[in-house]
C-alpha cells in the first residue's frame, strides 16, 4: 500500500488536492509593505474590551499601510457557537466603526479568498492533512480519551512533561497495515502531526511587539483533524492564513507561547511563515497584584458595559489608542486640528508588558470627548441611550426637545467647555431639575446661608426688586451685586477679604440662595442660562416651594 493511498482510507471523500487550493488562492495585489491581517473569533456573540483593543490594532494597521483586514470565523469547536453570535460580533463591531475589508459579513461572504467560515473549508483542511499523511508528517491515533487521560496522571506523577510525545505517542509508529485494520473495525480516530521537533532545542524568532524571542521547539504530536474531520484550531489558521494570504498575525499575548507550534505547522506544510505580533493584555488590580482583566470576574470586561454605562463608543477607541501607543496623547495635544485616525500606530511603541486597565483615565477622556460636542449631538445621544435604559426620561427629552438642547448648551459651545457629563446614564442625574416632572423640593443644600429668615430676606428681594428678565448677562450680574450690597453682602470678594467683618457674607452666598432655592443643588452650570430657561413664573414658583424648607 503507497502513502497515498493510505492517505484516501483515512481521509476519504476530498474533493480536490492540496494544489487545488494553491491555484485557487493566488497572492494578492499589493503595495510594497502592506499588511494583511484579520480578526478571527469563535462565533460566541461576545465580543470584550481586550478583543475590541485587537481588532482596532488589527484594523489600524491594515488601513494605514494600504492592506487589507479580513473577518474570519473560527467555528472549528462547534460547542462554543451560540445562534446568531456573527451577527452579533459584527454589530458590536460596527458601533466603533471597525469594519471589514473583506470576509463573513451579515449578507454572505465578501472577497476572493472565502469561504470565511472555518467549518465550511473542511474539505481545504482535509486535503492538506492527506498531504501531509502522504510526506509521513502525519498519523492517525486510535488513543481514547480514557488512554491519553490515564497517560497524563503517569506523567504527572513521574513529573514529566504532560503531552503526546516521544514513547507517550503510541500511535506514531504503528503500520499502516494496523492502522487500516483498525480503520475497518470501527475503531474511532484522529489525524496528529507528526513532530520533527526537538524540546532540548530552540526556535528563534522575532515578534513584531516583543522582538527577538526563543522558545523550546515543539515535539508533541497535536492533533490537526478531529474525529469530526473538522480541524483542531492550530492546523486550520495555519491553513487559512497561508492561502488568505495573512501577513501579520495579531492577536493576544496569551498566545505567544503557540508560536513554536505553529511555526513547526508552516514550515512541515510548506508555507512562508507571517510575522507574528502578540498584543500585551489589559491589567487590572487585584488586591495589590495585577492580572488579566477577566471576562467572569470584571464586569467592564464585556463591551455591554459601557453600553449600559453610556460611555461613548468615539471615546472607547480614544483610551484604546492611548493604550496601544503612549505618544499618541502627545500628538493629540501637539495636533488638535487632525484626525485620530491620522495618527500612525506603532508596533514598536507597544507595551511588551501588560497595561494597567485606567478606569478613571477612561472616564477622564470620556468627558473632555462629550464636553467637545454639539449640544443637538448631545441630545441625540443621550435620548438614543435613554430609549434603551430609561423610558420615562426618554418620553421627556423628546417631549421637550429644545428645552433639552438648550439644557445641554449651557457651558457647552465655548472655549473652556463645561465637562460635566462623564457618560449617558449620568445625564438624567445631572440635569433632573431643569425639568418640573422631575423636580423634587427637598434635600436642599443651603450650604453657608442656614438661618431661614435670611434665606427669605434674599429670595423675595431678588425675585421682587432686582431680577429683569431681559437683562443680558452683564446686566444680570450688576442687579445680583446690586441686591447682595442692599442686604449687606459685600458686592466683590475683593473688599470682603479685606474686611470681612463689614458683611453678613458675600456676593456668592446671594448667588448660592437663588441656585440652591432653583434647583436644590450648590453646584450647577451657570445661573443665569439655568434661569433664563427656567423663566420667572417657574423661578418664583421654585421660590416658594424653597421657603417651606426648614
Amino acid at each position: 500500500m503507497t502513502r497515498e493511498e493510505f492517505a484516501n482510507v483515512l481521509l476519504p471523500n476530498v474533493k480536490h488536492d492540496y494544489t487545488y487550493y494553491e491555484e485557487l488562492y493566488p497572492e494578492r495585489d499589493l503595495p510594497e509593505g502592506a499588511i494583511v491581517t484579520r480578526y478571527a473569533p469563535s462565533p460566541t456573540g461576545f465580543i470584550h474590551i481586550g478583543a475590541l483593543y485587537s481588532a482596532f490594532i488589527g484594523k489600524t494597521m491594515a488601513r494605514q499601510s494600504d492592506g487589507v483586514f479580513f473577518l474570519r470565523i473560527e467555528d472549528t469547536d462547534q460547542k462554543r457557537t451560540v445562534d446568531d453570535g456573527v451577527n452579533k460580533i459584527i454589530s458590536d463591531l460596527e458601533k466603533f466603526n471597525i469594519n471589514f475589508d473583506e470576509g463573513v459579513t451579515k449578507n454572505g461572504d465578501v472577497g476572493n479568498y472565502g469561504p470565511y467560515t472555518q467549518s465550511e473549508r473542511k474539505d481545504i483542511y482535509q486535503a492538506y492533512a492527506k498531504k501531509l499523511i502522504i510526506e509521513d508528517k502525519a498519523y492517525p491515533c486510535f488513543c481514547s480519551e480514557d488512554e491519553t487521560n490515564a497517560d497524563k496522571e503517569l506523567q504527572e506523577s513521574k513529573k514529566e512533561r504532560i503531552g503526546y510525545y516521544g514513547k507517550w505517542a503510541k500511535c506514531r509508529n504503528l503500520s499502516m497495515e494496523d492502522a487500516i485494520k483498525r480503520v475497518q473495525n470501527g475503531d474511532k480516530y484522529i489525524i496528529r502531526l507528526k513532530s520533527d521537533g526537538d524540546f532540548d532545542k530552540k526556535i528563534s524568532f522575532k515578534d513584531c511587539i516583543k522582538g527577538k524571542a526563543d522558545l523550546p521547539q515543539n515535539d508533541m504530536d497535536f492533533p490537526i483533524i478531529k474525529s469530526d474531520g473538522l480541524p483542531t484550531y492550530h492546523f486550520a489558521h495555519a491553513i487559512d492564513d497561508h492561502l488568505m494570504h495573512t501577513t501579520h498575525v495579531i492577536r493576544g499575548d496569551e498566545w505567544f507561547p503557540s508560536v513554536p507550534k505553529h511555526t513547526q505547522l508552516f514550515v512541515m506544510l510548506g508555507f512562508k511563515i507571517p510575522k507574528y505580533a502578540h498584543i500585551s493584555p489589559l491589567l487590572k488590580e487585584d488586591n495589590g497584584t495585577r492580572r488579566k482583566i477577566s471576562k467572569r470576574k470584571d464586569p467592564e470586561a464585556a463591551i455591554s458595559f459601557y453600553h449600559e454605562k453610556g460611555i461613548p463608543n468615539e471615546a472607547i477607541m480614544l483610551y484604546l489608542e492611548t493604550v496601544a501607543n503612549s505618544n499618541f496623547e502627545m500628538w493629540m495635544e501637539q495636533n488638535k486640528d487632525k484626525d485620530p485616525k491620522d495618527f500612525v500606530l506603532d508596533f514598536k511603541k507597544m507595551s511588551t508588558g501588560g497595561t494597567l486597565f485606567d478606569y478613571d483615565k477612561l472616564i477622564n477622556i470620556s468627558k473632555n470627548y462629550i464636553s467637545k460636542l454639539k449640544a443637538s449631538t448631545v441630545y441625540d445621544m443621550a435620548l438614543e441611550h435613554a430609549k434603551i435604559y430609561d423610558e420615562d426620561f426618554s418620553t421627556l427629552l423628546e417631549k421637550y426637545k429644545d428645552y433639552s438642547i438648550a439644557i445641554f448648551n449651557i457651558e457647552r459651545e465655548q472655549k473652556k467647555p463645561r465637562k460635566d457629563i462623564a457618560y449617558f446614564s449620568d445625564v438624567k442625574n445631572q440635569i433632573w431639575y431643569m425639568y418640573d416632572e422631575l423636580f423634587t423640593p427637598s434635600n436642599y443644600e443651603w450650604q453657608n446661608v442656614s438661618d431661614k429668615k435670611e434665606r427669605e430676606l434674599i429670595l423675595n428681594t431678588y425675585i421682587n426688586e432686582y431680577y429683569n428678565s431681559d437683562d443680558d448677562k452683564d446686566g444680570w450680574f450688576n442687579h445680583m451685586k446690586e441686591c447682595a450690597e442692599s442686604l449687606g453682602y459685600a458686592g466683590n470678594m475683593k473688599d470682603y477679604k479685606e474686611n470681612p467683618d463689614n458683611y453678613k457674607g458675600n456676593i456668592t452666598d446671594v448667588s448660592m440662595v437663588i441656585r440652591v432655592a432653583l434647583t436644590t443643588k450648590s453646584m450647577t452650570p451657570d445661573l443665569y442660562d439655568i434661569m433664563k430657561l427656567l423663566g420667572t413664573d417657574r423661578m418664583k414658583k421654585r421660590i416658594e416651594m424653597s421657603l417651606q424648607d426648614n
